[in-house]
């Protein structure tokens, strides 16, 4: 088996005129450029240097390998240059979950942006509130809140300082009054949802005493945040969503903040990878991208 470096040993020995000249030029000792054409030999059953005590040259094999060994060198080192290339062009396919809420309202248009910047790149799209497996799924990339439960993930940070927040409709409201306190939230309609098999009807809260705890009860569940959110939105109860999905309701008046938006849990989002090799020009670019969208928006009136 021909070892890429001995051809390199060898190439730059005939250019160089001896091991010695090879070897400074490549940074070793002339014993290893003196091995590495020995070893290059034996691999290849010939003698390429004709050796004396005053010179070294090429023998008649030598002559007719060198421009092959050359040949070899610069289509390996093409190869190289190409993957490079491969690697920092935004193009391929981009396999990506993201929450329902979110991807749909705020995500997909900015998705299409995203895409039409990078014409060469395919987007294939989850929607899900479930948990998305990685690499049982082939994503490349999960747009995901909260912690991560699994540490070896790669987690990229979107947004930080988002968390949830309790919201209802001027509708709603009006009918049926604003609750005083957290624990007033267990004698509301509160619109709940559900991952899994798993109800999310205790909501906790961040207060000066250090975390509240508050069971709700209400007439509607889903497993879709989306879905969730339109009830909000209609006037059927409360909601306790990430303010990320609700910001937009918020501003146009659709929904109303009920508690400071500070007590609200922690909702980092953020968007998770397999493991470093997945951290692909398209999915750096992506987060890069949002980020800067995340931050906008959130600018502009909190």
């Amino acid at each position: 088996m021909v070892r890429v470096d001995d051809l390199q040993v060898f190439v730059t020995t005939a250019s160089a005129g001896s091991f010695s000249a090879a070897a400074r030029l490549l940074d070793i000792s002339p014993a290893l450029a003196s091995g590495a054409v020995q070893r290059l030999e034996g691999s290849l059953g010939a003698r390429l240097f004709v050796r004396s005590t005053r010179r070294l040259r090429l023998s008649d094999d030598g002559e007719r390998y060198l421009a092959h060994a050359r040949q070899a060198l610069e289509a390996l080192g093409n190869g190289e240059v190409a993957l490079t290339e491969g690697r920092d062009e935004i193009a391929g396919v981009l396999r990506l979950s993201m929450p329902s809420d979110l991807g749909r309202n705020v995500l997909l248009p900015w998705l299409d942006e995203f895409q039409q910047s990078h014409p060469k790149l395919l987007l294939q799209l989850r929607v899900s509130d479930q948990v998305a497996d990685l690499v049982g799924q082939q994503l490349d990339a999960s747009i995901r809140y909260g912690q991560l439960a699994d540490s070896s993930l790669v987690s990229l940070m979107l947004a930080a300082k988002n968390r949830r927040t309790v919201c209802a409709s001027p509708d709603y409201i009006a009918r049926h009054g604003a609750p005083a306190t957290l624990q007033d939230l267990a004698r509301h309609n509160c619109l709940r949802y559900v991952m899994g098999e798993q109800t999310y009807e205790r909501w906790s809260f961040d207060t000066h005493d250090g975390v509240s705890t508050v069971q709700v009860t209400g007439d509607r569940v889903s497993d879709d945040a989306d879905i969730v959110r339109r009830w909000g939105v209609a006037g059927f109860g409360i909601i306790y969503k990430s303010r990320l999905d609700v910001l937009t309701d918020l501003r146009a008046g659709r929904l109303i903040e009920l508690f400071a938006g500070d007590c609200g849990q922690p909702a980092p989002l953020q968007l998770v990878c397999a493991h470093r090799t997945s951290l692909t020009p398209a999915v750096q670019a992506l987060r890069a991208f949002l980020t800067e969208r995340f931050e906008q928006i959130l600018a502009v009136g909190g």
